[in-house]
C-alpha cells in the first residue's frame, strides 16, 4: 500500500545529460527565429539549459520536458529584449515615416484593402512550406517589426506584455504591428499565395 503511494507521489525526473541531443536543435531554431543572431541564439539556449538544470527539482511534469525548456528559453529571450531596449530605447515609430505608411489612414485603418489571397488560409497554415515562407518573410522585416509581430502573433503575448518586453507604448506597438502586417502581406502574396493560386 505504502509502495503504491510512493510511486504515485514520485516527482517526474528530468534527464539534463540528454538535453543537448534531444532538444538543442529545436531550442536553437526557436531562439534564432526571434533573436536573428546565431551568437545570441546560442547564448540564450545555453542560459536556458543552465537555468533548467538549476530549477530541475521544481519540474512538476505538467508539460513535456521540451515544452518546459522552451518556456525557460522564452523568458531568457524576453529578458534580452528588455535589457537591449532599456539600453537603446526604440525610436519613435510614429515620427519615422516608412514606405508602408501610405497604406493606412491617420486612424490606422487600411486606405485600400489588401488583395484577396484566394486560398483557404487556415488549411495553408498547416503546411510546412507556408511556415518556411512566413519565416523567410519575417527575416526580411526590420528587427523591431519582426520582434513585435513574433511576440504578439506567434508567441501570443498580450499587448501589455509586448509593450513591457520591448519598452514601447501601446500606440507605437499598433503602428509597428500595422507595418509588419503590411510588409508580411506583400511578401506572402508574392512568395506564397500567388504561387498557390497558380497551382490551383
Amino acid at each position: 500500500m505504502s509502495g503504491a503511494t510512493d510511486v504515485s507521489e514520485k516527482q517526474p525526473v528530468l534527464d539534463p545529460e540528454g538535453w543537448v541531443d534531444r532538444h538543442g536543435d529545436c531550442m536553437y531554431r526557436f531562439a534564432l527565429a526571434r533573436l536573428r543572431s546565431p551568437d545570441l541564439a546560442e547564448n540564450a539556449v545555453q542560459e536556458a539549459m543552465l537555468a533548467g538544470f538549476e530549477a530541475k527539482d521544481g519540474f512538476s511534469g505538467r508539460s513535456s520536458e521540451r515544452t518546459w525548456l522552451i518556456g525557460i528559453l522564452k523568458r531568457k529571450i524576453y529578458d534580452h529584449f528588455r535589457k537591449s531596449y532599456r539600453e537603446r530605447p526604440i525610436e519613435d515609430v510614429e515620427a519615422a515615416r516608412e514606405p508602408t505608411d501610405d497604406l493606412f489612414d491617420e486612424h490606422g485603418r487600411w486606405k485600400v484593402g489588401p488583395a484577396k489571397w484566394g486560398v483557404a488560409t487556415e488549411a495553408a497554415t498547416h503546411r510546412a512550406e507556408f511556415w518556411k515562407v512566413l519565416g523567410d518573410c519575417l527575416k526580411g522585416l526590420p528587427d523591431r517589426l519582426s520582434r513585435v509581430f513574433t511576440l504578439r502573433e506567434i508567441d501570443d503575448l498580450d499587448t501589455n506584455e509586448v509593450c513591457k518586453v520591448l519598452s514601447v507604448t501601446e500606440t507605437n506597438l499598433w503602428v509597428m504591428m500595422h507595418r509588419a502586417r503590411a510588409r508580411l502581406r506583400r511578401c506572402m502574396e508574392a512568395n506564397w499565395f500567388e504561387t498557390e493560386n497558380e497551382k490551383a
